[in-house]
């Protein structure tokens, strides 16, 4: 094993975090799927695939983590802004209306972009 690689305990994680928490939707569902163990998952497609656990450990993480970064390059930042502000002005405003004409207004936007996929 190279010297410059981080060993990571897979460890499960049940809070607590506080119910006014921002975050509060994302740590409950790291505590929901660190119930599961993955590794039997990694190790029966290490088995059929040939590739060590470790390795297909490491391309699930990076895959998932990148997943972001890669919506932004096809998206480009100024298109993401775009989406975003449609957001933030409901969000600042805070009415049921203004979130809804925030639907709206992505739903216009979303619309135009999937235009280019064709019949996909």
């Amino acid at each position: 094993m190279s010297a410059d690689l981080d060993v990571v305990r897979l460890e499960r994680w049940d809070g607590p975090w506080d119910a006014d928490d921002p975050d509060a939707g994302f740590k409950e569902e790291v505590a929901e799927y660190t119930r599961l163990d993955p590794l039997p998952t990694l190790q029966g497609l290490s088995e059929y695939s040939g590739i060590p656990v470790g390795a297909l450990a490491r391309y699930v993480l990076v895959k998932w983590s990148a997943a972001g970064s890669e919506g932004l390059l096809e998206l480009g930042p100024t298109m993401v802004e775009r989406l975003w502000t449609c957001v933030a002005a409901a969000e600042e405003r805070g009415t049921d209306a203004d979130r809804l004409a925030a639907y709206h207004a992505l739903k216009d936007l979303l619309a135009w972009l999937r235009a280019g996929l064709g019949d996909q």
